[in-house]
């Protein structure tokens, strides 16, 4: 280094330097370097720094001047640099020493100079590190000239800059001028070379990666003097091995390593050694140089699609084998082995829509393991082409995707013959048998074949089972006969086939199973049935009562039923009569002059084909308000009252007391009141949507609702059941829109009138059921004729309601009431009803 040059002052924006004498290089710092050997001779010599800037066209110049003297290099700030000794003075004089310097030792450096010594005798002294402080005796000074020396060469690395005080006296002592600070810096020199931080660099790169991908950042350190020419540090790549093609390049400044071409596939090399350089000085030819090794591994990419070895395979299985290997289809994959890259997955395209077969990959060899897992029948296809791809565990890369598609091998699979028994297909074989056919009779029955010769001679027929022992079958050809007569109402379920068992046995031995249903064909071979045999009718509350029959023939040759009284005697002709409800009830009906007693009414039910029963039905006409009443009249004449029926008669009259008692004192008590209480009906009433029968429902009304409620037509029905006691329907009634209950006596001893027009006193008399209905239906019958009016007298359908029978009914039948003699034709009690039945009331009733 010659020296350096403050360009930027001269030209700021100078994009390019050069130098008029070719020994000499400018760098873009300034810094001025020898380009070769140079030797200065007596006379000065000189070179011209021209400065330009492209851009602008400007363009500039620098006189560079050198003398031939031992001197300090000293910056001008002109565009005329001169190099030689400066003035001496008292003062901190800037002093430098070149490092590593050749000498000869001892080097002066400069000379130093009080202002004093032109009064006085003076003496200099130095002191500070390099003189009395390690480095020890590295600097002295002449005492009487003030000549400072260099003792041996400085590393500027170990010792940048020396900080020494030099001191003027008097031989006395005196100090003269104060102690000087003397710096001197040791001026670098490019004596490193720069090293890099690792030795061997290792990366790893994906194969698939594109263009520009950084691999890795190198990184090298110099010991000279920073930001100077000395630490400009600038990498590149010495050899790549192999060498072809050329894949990375490193980036001059950062040392950033990049793919720079498309070529990097692990299938042709999977590690690279790049040889790294370094070199100070910007890179210039004279700059120092560091080396490095760095180690690239290429990572596998699933860039290689697999291949199958061959395009058609061909094998063979004999027929009715499965869960055997049938095949292995190796195939080829240049990814990294053991990887999810280089593993296969097989797939069966086209061929196997029934599922006879399955591939799977053998996780050592990577091959396509192909087996039977249903067995295949020789006589149904002789061979199976089977189309087969194959693809990886890993994606595909999206170049690969684009560019390839599944590779695909044809599989023919020969289906070999194999003897086997007898075929039982289709398994279910059907036949049809009438009713009640004769013993012996014959038809076709079962039929089993040799799928090789698709014939049925030679196999023999057993039955395996038979439930109710109706059939046997031919052994040799299968057909079948009846040995009972067959029953379809003994089957069950009765509507399903009679199915058997059949085996069929070839001349090997081998035999199969099959499934025989017989299809019985009903005849009119049952008479419909009346499902009652003992009935109750409260009379009068109920006018008839409903009977229903049921025939277990098929639906053709059952509904509609034709009920008929069969020969009845001159009393039962006289009194009772049938009409049709529905097509399987009809409905029983008594006049009004009945005689309260059992009646044995013989009925004939016809179906559809003619086919007819008789059956003698027990009615049991009863003075009662519920058939519960009368149970104890069905039985024999004569016998004796048991405990419990003396116990259900007293709870009854007792029952009877309790209300009409509270019906009485209810009454007293309502005179006292202004109005009936405050009550919401909807909370006490249910509403029923069922207003009108079905087609299949049996109706039933009693007398009470026929007699009293004279604008409705409905009726109390109920669903027709299989388990309905003593052959009748239980009904229960509600009327909306009329309270029943008694108004008040005003003594002990009023009395009431009966319906047969006499006074009877009430704590001595006793009344029949008949004597109170015939009091209480004409009073309650007009109420309910004004509830059931609306506003304009016209008639209301809404008020009186049919509700279904719930299974049970009313344990004391419908409640009486009475009224005193001197208020026979009043309805005025109607309105000091109880506070239970308000509701109803205030429902019922428009205001």
């Amino acid at each position: 280094m010659v020296g350096r040059v403050n360009l930027k002052e001269c030209l700021r924006s100078a994009n390019l330097i050069q130098s008029s004498d070719p020994d000499f290089r400018v760098l873009d710092d300034g810094s001025i370097y020898t380009a070769s050997a140079v030797v200065l001779s007596d006379q000065k010599r000189s070179f011209t720094i021209w400065l330009s800037d492209t851009n602008k066209q400007t363009q500039k110049e620098i006189t560079v001047l050198l003398e031939h003297q031992k001197k300090v290099l000293r910056k001008r700030h002109t565009k005329e640099t001169v190099l030689r000794r400066a003035k001496r003075r008292w003062a901190p004089i800037p002093c430098s020493m070149q490092e590593n310097s050749l000498g000869p030792f001892p080097l002066f450096l400069q000379q130093v100079q009080s202002d004093a010594a032109q009064n006085y005798t003076v003496f200099y002294s130095i002191s500070g590190r390099g003189v009395d402080q390690e480095p020890l005796n590295l600097f002295f000074i002449e005492r009487d000239t003030g000549n400072l020396y260099c003792t041996r060469p400085v590393d500027r690395e170990e010792y940048d800059v020396f900080d020494l005080i030099a001191y003027a006296a008097t031989a006395d002592g005196y100090s003269a001028d104060l102690p000087l600070p003397l710096p001197i810096r040791v001026e670098d020199e490019n004596d490193n070379a720069p090293v890099f931080t690792e030795p061997t660099y290792s990366f790893q790169v994906p194969e698939s990666s594109r263009l520009g991908t950084t691999v890795g950042v190198v990184c090298a350190t110099d010991r000279d003097e920073p930001d100077t020419m000395h630490t400009r540090l600038k990498y590149s790549i010495m050899e790549q091995i192999p060498r072809s093609p050329g894949l990375f390049a490193v980036h001059p400044t950062t040392g950033a390593i990049t793919i720079v071409s498309q070529y990097l596939d692990r299938e042709v090399a999977d590690k690279y050694k790049l040889i790294l350089k370094v070199q100070d000085m910007d890179g210039q030819f004279f700059g120092l140089i560091g080396t490095s090794t760095c180690l690239i591994t290429v990572a596998d990419s699933n860039d290689n699609a697999p291949v199958f070895r061959q395009n058609a395979y061909e094998t063979s299985v004999e027929e009715n084998t499965y869960n055997v290997e049938i095949l292995r289809l190796p195939i080829e994959d240049k990814d990294l082995p053991d990887s999810a890259n280089w593993r296969a997955n097989f797939t069966i395209l086209k061929g196997n829509e029934n599922g006879h077969f399955k591939i799977s990959t053998d996780k050592e060899t990577n091959e396509g393991v192909l087996c039977v897992v249903k067995p295949l029948n020789f006589e149904e296809n002789h061979q199976v082409i089977l189309e087969i791809g194959v693809s990886n565990e890993a994606p595909f890369t999206r170049d690969v995707a684009l560019r390839t598609t599944m590779n695909r091998a044809l599989v023919t699979v020969h289906v070999r013959d194999q003897d086997e028994g007898p075929e039982c297909n289709p398994a279910a074989q059907y036949v049809r048998i009438k009713e009640n056919s004769a013993v012996g009779s014959k038809m076709n029955g079962y039929k089993a074949y040799d799928p090789e010769t698709r014939s049925s001679s030679g196999i023999r027929y057993k039955t395996l089972h038979d439930p109710k022992g109706w059939i046997t079958i031919d052994e040799m050809s299968g057909s079948i006969q009846t040995i009972k007569i067959l029953d379809r109402e003994a089957t069950t379920p009765r509507n399903d086939a009679y199915n058997i068992t059949v085996l069929a046995i070839d001349q090997d031995g081998r035999s199969c199973t099959g499934t025989l249903a017989i299809n019985i064909e009903d005849v009119n071979d049952n008479a419909p049935e009346i499902l009652q045999d003992y009935v109750t009718i409260c009379k009068p509350k109920m006018g008839y009562t409903d009977i229903s029959a049921f025939d277990p023939d098929e639906p053709i040759h059952g509904p509609p039923f034709y009920f008929s009284l069969a020969n009845p005697s001159a009393e039962v002709n006289r009194i009772w009569t049938l009409s049709k409800v529905n097509d399987t009830a009809a409905r029983l009906s008594y006049r009004k002059n009945a005689e309260v007693k059992e009646y044995n009414i013989p009925i004939t039910v016809k179906d559809r084909a003619g086919q007819s029963a008789t059956k003698t039905l027990r009615v049991n006409l009863c003075d009662c308000t519920h058939p519960s009443q009368c149970l104890g009249a069905s039985r024999s004449v004569g016998a004796s009252l048991g405990k419990w029926a003396i116990l259900a008669i007293l709870l009854g009259i007792a029952l009877l007391s309790s209300v009409l008692l509270t019906l009485v004192c209810g009454a007293v008590g309502a005179r006292k009141k202004k109005g009936f209480p405050e009550d919401l009906a909807q909370q006490n009433l249910i509403i029923s949507n069922t207003e009108a029968p079905g087609d299949d429902k049996v109706c039933s009304a009693n007398g009470f609702m026929t007699q009293t409620v004279n604008n409705s037509t409905q009726g109390f029905c109920g669903t027709m059941g299989s388990g309905v006691k003593n052959g009748g329907l239980e009904t229960i009634e509600m009327v909306k829109g009329g309270h029943h209950t008694l108004e008040s006596c005003r003594g002990h001893h009023h009395t009431l009138d009966s319906c047969r027009g006499g006074h009877v006193d009430m704590e001595n008399s006793r009344y029949t059921h008949s004597e109170w209905h015939n009091f209480t239906q004409p009073r309650l019958r007009e109420k309910l004729h004004l509830y059931n009016q609306n506003e304009d007298h016209l008639s209301s359908q809404d008020y009186v309601l049919t509700y279904n029978y719930e299974g049970r009914g009313s344990p004391v039948g419908s409640v009486g009431c009475c009224s005193e003699k001197q208020e026979e034709e009043g309805l005025d009690f109607l309105n000091n009803l109880g506070a239970k039945f308000t509701a109803l009331a205030e429902t019922c009733t428009k205001r």
